[in-house]
């Protein structure tokens, strides 16, 4: 693995960082801010929410600027807003400090996917996506342990302390050893005329929209599964907080192994082939745990193991989907990168919510979120792969004529 890409998968670990890392926190927080859990749980939804706005801006900054200056921008903004979040004293403030947080941390999560781009092509990208999930997975993995230990050892304050240490650390990597990929000539004006060009060609290519909301709405899965598991891994089912972290990691490491296992695949097989079966296995896994939780056969050993079906599909799912959605977007690449990462996470942002909204005493909201949003993901990637068959059509028959 090159160093560019490590250091791009250790940029777009920040986000999972800074999402993962205060989850077994929680209640200490909601405790020691004297307010309803429910409240911190919403801290996570305004911080997706601000990923997603703020990645819209990142783009057309990124296709204007080139790659290093936006990330150093993003990196010091999120190391002052973690900062201000260790410091925050009530739940307004630190609901906001999220917000500012999120606008940094987009950074992370639009330039690498617009570096991979730059270098590699179609199969390449989405070979260096798996590898880049490699480097990604092993936050979800260390982060709710080391959040764990950190609220053990001292406070859930000291989670953003390092956080925001991590964030400094990142910005130094950049600075010192990153080199700028998109050349002076491929860069385009930042003019309103043509930002808006750009969105509206990107929202209306169907391949574009159809596979960016399938990679969505999967990840949209994703972050009802790390919004919701706190209470029920740990308040339903009776986890102790330190312990929290094994159980997410394990869920994590199969992300991380199917991953893997399809950029090895990838030698023999197309993307578009790897993610109509991967969206497949991801609506039977949700499907399965949403009937044992109606049915009331649903326990921790039977949820695991769907969760683990589930992410293990969505290792196919994410890194074929940005693949082939950024396949026909050379031009406005980091645009386009922005874009789809906005949609990720105003879906994400949507599951969270309606995750912190809908509380009981079963995994019913967690079981239901899911099965809808990967019900949704296999709709939207029909809707691409239709696209694919009619331009490959075309360009049949226009060989024919030929």
């Amino acid at each position: 693995m090159p160093g560019w890409l490590v250091l791009m998968g250790a940029l777009a670990a920040l986000g999972p960082l800074a999402i993962d890392m205060y989850l077994p926190a929680f209640g200490h927080m909601a405790d020691e801010l004297q307010v309803p859990q429910g409240l911190v749980e919403r801290t996570l939804a305004s911080y997706l929410l601000g990923l997603a706005l703020a990645q819209l801006l990142y783009g057309p900054l990124a296709d204007r600027y080139g790659r290093r200056l936006p990330l150093l921008g993003g990196l010091a903004l999120f190391t002052v807003a973690s900062l201000a979040c260790a410091t925050s004293q009530d739940i307004g403030h630190l609901t906001a400090w999220r917000v500012v947080q999120a606008f940094g941390g987009a950074a992370g999560m639009v330039v690498p996917r617009a570096v991979i781009r730059d270098h590699l092509d179609t199969r390449q990208a989405a070979q260096a996506l798996s590898l880049l999930m490699l480097v990604m997975g092993v936050m979800p993995i260390l982060a709710p342990l080391l959040g764990g230990q950190a609220v053990m050892l001292g406070s859930w304050r000291l989670v953003f302390y390092l956080m925001a240490g991590a964030g400094a650390l990142l910005g130094l990597a950049v600075l010192l050893r990153m080199e700028e990929s998109l050349a002076p000539e491929r860069r385009t004006p930042l003019a309103v005329r043509t930002i808006l060009h750009n969105f509206g060609h990107l929202l209306a290519h169907r391949g574009f929209m159809g596979y960016s909301l399938a990679g969505g709405l999967g990840t949209a899965g994703m972050f009802a599964y790390i919004a919701g598991s706190p209470l029920v891994f740990i308040d339903l089912y009776g986890i102790d907080p330190r312990w929290f972290g094994l159980l997410f990691g394990l869920n994590a490491l199969c992300l991380i192994v199917a991953a893997q296992f399809s950029a090895r695949l990838l030698n023999r097989h197309r993307p578009l082939a790897l993610l109509m079966r991967a969206q497949f296995t991801l609506v039977l896994m949700t499907l399965a745990a949403l009937a044992l939780t109606l049915l009331g056969w649903i326990n921790l050993p039977l949820l695991m193991l769907c969760l683990m079906g589930f992410m293990a599909s969505q290792g196919f799912v994410g890194p074929n989907s940005a693949a082939l959605a950024l396949a026909e977007q050379g031009p406005r690449l980091g645009t386009a990168s922005a874009l789809m990462g906005s949609m990720q996470m105003f879906c994400g942002a949507a599951a969270g919510l309606a995750i912190s909204l809908w509380h009981t005493d079963s995994p019913l909201p967690l079981t239901a979120v899911l099965a809808a949003c990967a019900l949704l993901s296999w709709l939207s990637g029909r809707f691409g792969m239709r696209h694919d068959r009619r331009r490959t059509q075309a360009a049949d028959a226009a060989d024919r004529l030929d």
